[in-house]
């Protein structure tokens, strides 16, 4: 959504967010420090910074690591992770989850000191050819599990693994390694390329109060954050979506 971060952050503060999930593009367009200091004006917090991850990318670590100092610096406890799809050419699926589960070694201790938590995010399994290997909590959780519980969570989002008959038992393993709880909705017809496919919540077919209890079970009190990406909804003015986000939350989730 092509908002302006000044604009948005004025908004939830409007609005009585508290807090506001950011992008890196975005941040680094407008200034680290200088988005940092804006969202400390207004008296919201940075609820998560999306995104890190890429895996397969030849510059991975250095861009992660650069990633985890942009968070530090935006005051934000979580870094949310896309592993990346398969290496070009390759069909070694569980090399390339390998692959994921050595770079996030090498990045945990760099986050722990920079007091930020690595988040890996699962997505939809129609994304794991190009996007990220990683399609299910339970794998996200395999990967997780071998590190300290405040060094390596995982996001729950809605969007990806609803469809997962073992998501509630999943959820519940995950306990205190929620880092992050996003939702949406799943909208059908999907649109060339899927991508741009979520809707507000109440738009589909997710049950968002059945993942929100099941998170509530776990202990998790951390920030739910509404995560949106459809061309129809970013054609619509801002402040329009917001409203529309809050009360889809307030109907549909909590």
């Amino acid at each position: 959504m092509n908002w302006p971060l000044e604009e948005a952050v004025a908004a939830c503060a409007d609005a009585g967010v508290p807090g506001i999930g950011l992008w890196r593009e975005p941040v680094g367009a407008y200034g680290v420090e200088r988005a940092a200091r804006l969202v400390r004006a207004a008296g919201l917090t940075v609820t998560s910074l999306c995104r890190g991850g890429f895996f397969t990318a030849d510059d991975w670590r250095a861009e992660n690591l650069r990633a985890i100092e942009e968070a530090a610096t935006l005051d934000c406890p979580v870094l949310v992770l896309v592993s990346g799809g398969l290496p070009a050419g390759s069909r070694d699926l569980d090399g390339a989850r390998q692959r994921v589960a050595d770079a996030i070694a090498e990045l945990a201790p760099h986050a722990t000191a920079a007091g930020v938590r690595l988040a890996i995010e699962p997505l939809h399994p129609m994304f794991c050819s190009d996007r990220c290997v990683i399609s299910t909590l339970g794998q996200a959780l395999d990967i997780a599990e071998r590190f300290e519980t405040e060094a390596v969570g995982v996001v729950v989002d809605a969007y990806h693994v609803w469809w997962d008959d073992t998501v509630h038992q999943q959820i519940a393993r995950a306990g205190e390694r929620i880092a992050a709880f996003q939702v949406c909705d799943w909208i059908t017809p999907l649109p060339e390329g899927v991508l741009l496919g979520r809707g507000l919540p109440g738009e589909g077919c997710i049950d968002l109060r059945g993942l929100r209890s099941a998170v509530d079970t776990t202990g998790y009190t951390g920030p739910i954050e509404v995560e949106v990406f459809h061309g129809d909804v970013w054609a619509r003015p801002g402040r329009e979506v917001l409203a529309a986000s809050v009360e889809g939350y307030l109907r549909h989730v909590l």
